[in-house]
């Protein structure tokens, strides 16, 4: 669906408005919170264009409760550890775990406020580092392919045969 910046800014202001209600609920939260007796940390950063700000989500996984969501215009590892800080410290309860993506500034910030605490990467950029390997390998292939697609072409290039026919169809079906 296609939408105008100036709308997508408009609801994003919104959503944060909305959010802001919902989260200065400090009871509200503190007692759903009580009752699970411990919390699993999701980080999200969601960056609209490069430049802009970077919108902050702090939720917890097993309730599914936004625990804070703040715009910052940099992604270092201070005002990070500030935003983890003021969950870890206002949620009343331990952090089992946190989920992120693998950016160092996140992965320090994690580090220096929750020691020994299980930090697990996204699955999606878990997965994609490890398939780096395998695209590379694949990429390469594909390269080596081509050539060698290129080198049978020219063989048959301005015959006009059935068997030329045959090998430029073979080479149209590996491209």
């Amino acid at each position: 669906m296609a939408i105008s910046e100036r709308t997508g800014t408009n609801l994003l202001d919104r959503y944060d408005e909305l959010l802001a209600v919902v989260l200065t609920d400090d009871r509200r939260l503190k007692k759903v919170l009580a009752a699970q007796g411990q919390v699993i940390l999701a980080l999200v950063g969601l960056q609209p264009d490069v430049g802009h700000e970077v919108l902050w989500v702090i939720r917890d996984v097993l309730g599914g409760e936004i625990l804070l969501a703040k715009s910052l215009l940099s992604a270092r590892q201070q005002e990070l550890s500030a935003l983890l800080r003021q969950v870890r410290d206002g949620c009343g309860v331990p952090v089992a775990g946190l989920i992120s993506d693998g950016q160092h500034s996140i992965r320090n910030a994690v580090a220096e406020l929750f020691p020994g605490v299980p930090h697990q990467l996204w699955q999606f950029h878990f997965l994609r580092e490890a398939a780096k390997p395998i695209y590379e390998a694949d990429r390469h292939a594909k390269v080596q392919l081509k050539k060698k697609v290129r080198e049978v072409e020219r063989a048959v290039e301005g015959r006009t045969d059935p068997e030329a026919e045959v090998v430029r169809g073979y080479c149209s079906a590996a491209r």
